[in-house]
């Protein structure tokens, strides 16, 4: 695990000041009370170095830091903090030359702000609390953004950049094993061999269970709901419905899962016990979550078909019939017709037969 995961570019970036600054951050953190400028006059010898203290007294508070180019600050900030003093800005060219000198300076500027230095005290705290959230967000960038945080937050003044991403990496170790520990109940010796089958290629399969799992059905026929229901049952089997993974942060459980549905089965199976097992016991918890609700789904979509083509033959049956009846009616108006014309003899003498009976003599 690489305790380097921010590129030159971003680790000078995080070093030096800000590119901009709104005009609120000006006013509510370069602006100097009477009690900072009495301060400043009986604290620093020197208009370089009066500047070059305010500038601190300012970014403290602002950053959680000071970077060590005090001198590059933003103009703006400059001007304001100059134009309060009423120092000319040229005297802040030379502050900071001697590096001992600025961060003597800095610890001033600290205990007058009652700001503390990283000690071994305010680490253990650190790691404390981003241990905390490292067992939910594995991301290297979140952590140091949540540390940082949680530094200015307890106005510890925020170490360099390179220490505290080591220190982030060590934190991620020490999460990888806290993270195998809380589920450490749920690997017995025969379920870390089921988990393993996993990755394997079974005989009369093609693909691994691993892959198998994670192959959704692309229709609602009933082979396909066949395959699921296997799916199911393979998983049942496994106890993935009764796994209680409640020991893990929603976050960590998905992001496990996800690793196992990317990874290849070779990846997975390079990856040691303490990294392999967790993301195994994610995967199948929310396969069997997920293929329950697909087969639901699918029911739901087979029912409602079936319902559809009943439907659409109970219709042609009503149209079939409709129309039979309308033949029915059209025979009967021409029987009608016939019955009730007086000018039809219900007897034809001379052929001798009967227009009732049909029959002739």
């Amino acid at each position: 695990m690489s305790t380097r995961f921010f590129s030159d570019a971003e680790v000078r970036r995080l070093r030096s000041w800000p590119e901009e600054l709104g005009r609120d951050e000006l006013v509510r953190h370069f602006t100097l009370g009477l009690d900072d400028r009495t301060w400043l006059e009986g604290a620093a010898q020197g208009t370089g170095n009066r500047i070059g203290m305010a500038i601190q007294l300012c970014a403290l508070p602002w950053l959680g830091f000071v970077p060590d180019d005090v001198a590059a600050v933003l103009a703006a900030a400059a001007n304001r903090v100059r134009v309060q003093l009423g120092i000319p800005i040229a005297d802040l060219a030379g502050y900071g030359a001697r590096a001992q000198t600025r961060t003597e300076h800095l610890w001033v500027v600290a205990d007058r702000l009652r700001w503390r230095t990283a000690g071994r005290a305010e680490w253990k705290d650190l790691e404390r609390f981003l241990l905390a959230r490292a067992i939910e967000h594995d991301a290297p960038s979140v952590l140091f953004r949540f540390g940082c945080e949680y530094l200015h937050s307890a106005k510890v003044v925020r170490p360099g950049v390179v220490s505290l991403m080591e220190h982030v990496a060590t934190i991620r170790r020490a999460a990888v094993g806290e993270v195998c520990g809380r589920v450490e109940h749920l690997l017995s010796g025969p379920r870390r061999a089921e988990l393993n089958g996993l990755l394997v290629v079974e005989e009369g399969m093609s693909v691994s269970r691993l892959a198998w799992l994670h192959r959704g059905a692309t229709s609602a026929s009933p082979m396909a709901i066949r395959g699921e229901l296997d799916k199911l049952r393979y998983l049942r089997g496994l106890d993935a419905h009764r796994l209680d993974l409640s020991g893990l942060p929603e976050a960590r459980r998905r992001r496990l899962a996800g690793v196992g549905r990317r990874a290849s089965n070779q990846a997975l199976a390079r990856r040691g016990e303490d990294t392999r097992f967790p993301v195994l016991l994610a995967m199948v918890a929310e396969c069997s979550v997920e293929v329950l609700d697909e087969l639901v789904q699918m029911f739901d979509q087979a029912v409602s078909g079936s319902e559809g083509r009943a439907r659409r033959k109970l219709d042609e049956l009503l149209a079939v019939r409709a129309k039979a009846s309308e033949r029915k009616l059209d025979l009967l108006e021409e029987i009608l017709a016939v019955s009730v014309d007086e000018t039809v003899a219900d007897v034809t003498r001379a052929t001798g037969c009967s227009a009732t009976t049909g029959t002739c003599r």
